[in-house]
């Protein structure tokens, strides 16, 4: 079966603190492995059997054309002069398209580029970042949509840098915490024609405890949550954006200041939550001419610098395992998701992870907190928008999207 061998990236042997393991099929983390204090832990959940993501949608896959939710049917397109059709395709329920459609990145197999098949959409410079030596410490994977694929117009080719980044020595130790290094991906896109709507992320769930022997498929209730938003998107019954935005000053089960995850935690819990970052500066634009890609291009030198010059705009920590994780972006939000729609007796859970690998001994809901940066939902469809943050792209722009998670460890109190 193609697409499910896994790729892995590790850092350089004298700084053994990082490992992922990435499948082509729906470029899926496969395994986010974190080396602290004698312990080795799988930080991602889902399935041991690669194939078995097939069945265990949406778990640390990519997701595109465009995720999370659009209303089904004929939607216009304008952006700087260019108009086109989105034809959505139902595949959730009768009014929502979800994920790209029925047949989506995440359910694709992805090509690894290598000298023989070089990148397109990163430049010379910004490749030169990531010397030839130290090869499987980063990857390139590319794949090409055709046009009117899911109903979405225009050709669209996207290539994924995924890489990890050695701690730097400077910042080793910051107050007993100690930096164990950072792993980034940057999605890179252009379409071939006119305009199309293009919004991707990484679906990816993680449980700080979860290969802790002595916590064995616990919940993420004791995780604490720090998200810079300042509002959530109102929904209505099928999570489609209503246009209306709610504070979080005045829902404080949604005011992820630092509080633990089951602080204030909803009933059954919270589900596809998107929250809207407040105003920051960002140095990495989502979208550049592409007119300005050339040989010295690089957006790149901004997202790889120390982790000390980067504010992260969430924070998912765990004084249990002692992991923390930072994350920085240039997206306008992030949805929150704590696992509620898992069925244990569907899925299949890790061995690190306490299970046997098999199906029917999933992880309960609440057990994982996903978070998926990207823009507001269903952006182009609100004309206050027009030409700006719309979540199109047009044949004279390059996409650019980032998230760099940096990762820290504390020894916890004895």
């Amino acid at each position: 079966m193609t697409g499910f061998t896994p790729v892995l990236l590790t850092l350089p042997s004298f700084t053994p603190s990082l490992a992922v393991e990435i499948l082509p099929h729906g470029l899926t983390i496969h395994r986010f492995i974190i080396q602290a204090d004698g312990r080795t832990h799988d930080i991602v959940v889902g399935p041991e059997a690669p194939e078995d993501h097939i069945t265990q949608k949406y778990t640390n896959t990519i997701i595109g054309r465009y995720a999370n939710r659009v209303p089904i049917g004929s939607h216009k397109l304008q952006r700087n002069g260019y108009e086109a059709i989105l034809v959505a395709q139902a595949n959730e329920n009768a009014r929502v398209s979800l994920h790209g459609g029925p047949i989506g990145f995440d359910s694709l197999s992805w090509t690894l580029l290598s000298a023989d098949t070089p990148p397109t959409l990163f430049s010379k410079a910004e490749l030169g970042h990531f010397p030839t030596e130290e090869n499987n410490s980063h990857a390139v994977f590319r794949l090409v949509s055709p046009d009117s694929d899911q109903g979405y117009p225009g050709e669209l080719t996207v290539e994924v840098l995924v890489a990890l980044l050695a701690p730097e020595p400077q910042v080793t130790e910051t107050g007993k915490e100690f930096d164990l290094g950072s792993l980034v991906y940057v999605y890179r896109a252009k379409v071939n024609k006119g305009v199309t709507p293009v919004n991707l992320t990484q679906h990816w769930g993680f449980n700080l405890d979860a290969s802790m022997k002595e916590r064995p498929g616990s919940n993420v209730k004791n995780h604490y949550l720090t998200l810079k938003a300042d509002r959530i998107v109102s929904r209505d019954s099928d999570s489609l954006h209503s246009g209306s935005y709610i504070s979080v000053t005045s829902a404080p089960e949604h005011n992820h200041s630092g509080k633990k995850i089951g602080d204030k935690y909803p009933e059954p819990g919270y589900a596809d939550d998107f929250y809207v970052f407040e105003s920051r500066p960002i140095d990495v634009p989502k979208r550049v001419p592409i007119s300005t890609f050339s040989d010295d291009f690089d957006l790149i030198k901004d997202i790889i610098t120390p982790s000390m010059t980067h504010s992260p705009v969430a924070r998912l920590l765990s004084d249990i395992s002692g992991l923390s994780l930072a994350f920085d972006t240039n997206q306008s939000g992030v949805m929150f998701y704590s696992n509620i729609g898992a069925v244990p007796e569907r899925d299949a859970r890790k061995k690190i992870h306490g299970g046997s690998g098999l199906k029917g001994d999933g992880l309960a809901p609440g057990t994982a907190a996903f978070l998926e940066f990207h823009d507001v939902l269903s952006a182009f469809l609100d004309p206050s928008n027009m030409d700006g943050e719309d979540g199109l792209l047009t044949q004279d722009e390059l996409y650019t999207n980032y998230v760099r998670c940096d990762v820290r460890f504390k020894a916890p109190a004895k």
